[in-house]
C-alpha cells in the first residue's frame, strides 16, 4: 500500500450530512441554533458580553502585509487590502457578520466576486478601481438557521453546505472553494465548531426558570397560593358527569386568573369559598443571590465576570485589571481565528483568480489585526527612559514612529535626515550631561559615556 494512502477515519458522528457530536438533543443542529439565539437575543448577561466583545473588535485596526519586500508583494497586499474596503457592504458590517460565529460556533460566508470596471451602474462590475482586476463583491453570511446539512466525501473532507432558506425555502449547495468557514474550534473536523456560550447553557437553563418562577410570585404579590372549594357535598372529580367536569374547569380558570392588580376582584355563587394560602413565614431561597450566582457563572464561561466587580461591591482595581487583560487575550484568540481563516481560504483564493497577474510574488499576503487595548501611555515612556538612558535603546525613526503610533499622535513629517540626526545626537548629549549632574558613575560608566558623546559629536561634525 502506498505512503500516501488515508487508511483511518476521523470518527465523526455524521449521519446524512447531521452531526450528532452534542450529547443534549436540544443543541443540535438547527435546534441548537434556535437555543442559542435565544440566549444571545433574551439574556441580559449573555447580550451584554457579546455586545462587548463585538464593540472591542469593531474598533481593532486590520491591515495587509505583504509576504516580501519586492514591488509585486507590496503591489498584491495593496490590492487585497483594497478589496476589504470595496465591497457592497462596508467592513465594520462584515466583520459583525462573522462574529456570528461566537455565539452559534461557526459561520458560512459565501465569496461573491466582481470584475473591478470603474463606477458603473451593474453591482457585479462597480467598484472603486478600475484596473479590470477581479476582487470581492460581497461575502454574505448563509444564515446558521438555514442550514440543511453538510455536504462531505467518502474521505471525510468538507464539500460545501446545502441549505434551505426562506422565503421560497429552495435548496441551495454552497462549494466550500467558494466559501470561508470560520468556527471557534474544531474537534474531529465538525464545522459547526462550538459556541462559546455552550458551556453556559445550564447555568442559562436554570436561571431562566427560576427568573419564571420569580414573575409569577411577584404578579401574585407574593401573597399565597389561591384556593377555591366547592361547596360541600358536590363532586367536582367526577369524571363521568360533564356538568361537574365544566364546573371544575372554570373554577380552575379562576384560580389561574386571580392578580393583584386594577381589576383584582373574584365573584362567588353562594357556598362556594375562597382564599389565599399564605406561608408560614419568609421565602426559603434568595432568588436573586440564585440569579446572580447564575450571571456569574455564565459570564466565567467567557472569561467575562470582571464585568460584575463593581455591581457586586467587591473585587480590587489590580483584579479588574488581571481580569480585563485575560478577556482582552481571548478577544485576540477571536481575532486571530479570523485573520487565518481569510488568510488560509479567502486571499490565496483571490490572489490565483487575477491569473497571471501577481505571478513572482513571493507569497500571499496576509491580514493582520492590531490591539484591541491601547498601551499604557507613562508605563511605556518609563521604559523606553530607562532603555535609552542605559544605552540599550537608541532614538530611530523605527522607535519615533511606535511612539507616535501608541500615543495617537500625528505622523511624522517629511524633514531632512540630517536634520534628524542631528536632533537625535543632541539628545544623547543632554542625555549624558544630565545623568553627570544628576548621579556618580563608576570609572567605567563615566567612559562609557563619554564616548557615546564623543560618538554624538561626531555625527554633529562638531
Amino acid at each position: 500500500m502506498a505512503k500516501g494512502v488515508e487508511i483511518g477515519r476521523i470518527g465523526q458522528k455524521r449521519y446524512g450530512g447531521i452531526f450528532y457530536e452534542e450529547f443534549i438533543p436540544k443543541l443540535r443542529g438547527r435546534k441548537g441554533v434556535e437555543v442559542y439565539y435565544e440566549m444571545s437575543e433574551n439574556d441580559d448577561v449573555i447580550g451584554a458580553i457579546l455586545y462587548a466583545i463585538e464593540m472591542l473588535i469593531r474598533q481593532a485596526s486590520w491591515r495587509v502585509d505583504p509576504a516580501g519586500d519586492s514591488p509585486k508583494d507590496k503591489e498584491a497586499a495593496e490590492f487585497v487590502e483594497g478589496c476589504l474596503h470595496d465591497m457592497q457592504d462596508t467592513w465594520t458590517d462584515t466583520i459583525s457578520e462573522i462574529l456570528t460565529f461566537l455565539a452559534y460556533g461557526w459561520s458560512y460566508h459565501e465569496i461573491v466576486y466582481k470584475r473591478r470596471m470603474g463606477r458603473t451602474k451593474n453591482p457585479a462590475t462597480n467598484s472603486k478601481y478600475d484596473d479590470g482586476l477581479i476582487g470581492w463583491r460581497k461575502l454574505p453570511i448563509r444564515a446558521q438557521e438555514t442550514l440543511y446539512q453538510w455536504e462531505y466525501d467518502n474521505d471525510d473532507n468538507l464539500l460545501g453546505m446545502t441549505q434551505m432558506p426562506p422565503p421560497d425555502f429552495g435548496m441551495f449547495t454552497v462549494p466550500i472553494e467558494k466559501a470561508m468557514l470560520f468556527r471557534t474550534k474544531s474537534r474531529k473536523g465538525n464545522p459547526e465548531g462550538k459556541s462559546i456560550l455552550r458551556n453556559a447553557y445550564r447555568s442559562w437553563y436554570f436561571k431562566k426558570r427560576i427568573q419564571e418562577y420569580e414573575g409569577i410570585g411577584i404578579e401574585r404579590d407574593l401573597a399565597g397560593l389561591p384556593v377555591f372549594t366547592a361547596p360541600e357535598g358536590m363532586d367536582i372529580w367526577a369524571k363521568d358527569d360533564p356538568e361537574m367536569a365544566s364546573i371544575r374547569a372554570g373554577m380552575e380558570s379562576m384560580v389561574r386568573g386571580i392578580r393583584q392588580d386594577e381589576v383584582a376582584g373574584i365573584v362567588k355563587p353562594f357556598g362556594y369559598e375562597f382564599e389565599l394560602l399564605s406561608s408560614s413565614g419568609s421565602k426559603q431561597f434568595d432568588t436573586n443571590a440564585v440569579i446572580n450566582r447564575y450571571d456569574t457563572r455564565i459570564a466565567m464561561t467567557v472569561l467575562a465576570d470582571f464585568i460584575f466587580l463593581g455591581h457586586q461591591n467587591v473585587g480590587s482595581f489590580a483584579l479588574s485589571s488581571d481580569k480585563t487583560e485575560l478577556f482582552a487575550t481571548a478577544i485576540g484568540a477571536y481575532l486571530n481565528i479570523i485573520c487565518e481563516t481569510f488568510n488560509q481560504q479567502g486571499i490565496p483564493r483571490l490572489i490565483d483568480i487575477n491569473g497571471e497577474h501577481f505571478n513572482g510574488i513571493t507569497d500571499y499576503p496576509t491580514l493582520e489585526h492590531g490591539d484591541i487595548e491601547d498601551v499604557d501611555i507613562t508605563k511605556m515612556g518609563e521604559f523606553i527612559a530607562q532603555m535609552t538612558g542605559i544605552g540599550v535603546l537608541l532614538p530611530d525613526e523605527g522607535l519615533e514612529d511606535y511612539v507616535r503610533e501608541i500615543g495617537h499622535l500625528p505622523d511624522r513629517t517629511e524633514v531632512d535626515t540630517r536634520e534628524m540626526d542631528t536632533r537625535r545626537a543632541e539628545s544623547l548629549i543632554n542625555q549624558w550631561t544630565k545623568s553627570q549632574q544628576e548621579k556618580e558613575g563608576s570609572p567605567d560608566d563615566e567612559i562609557k559615556e563619554k564616548l557615546e558623546a564623543e560618538e554624538a559629536k561626531k555625527r554633529l561634525g562638531r
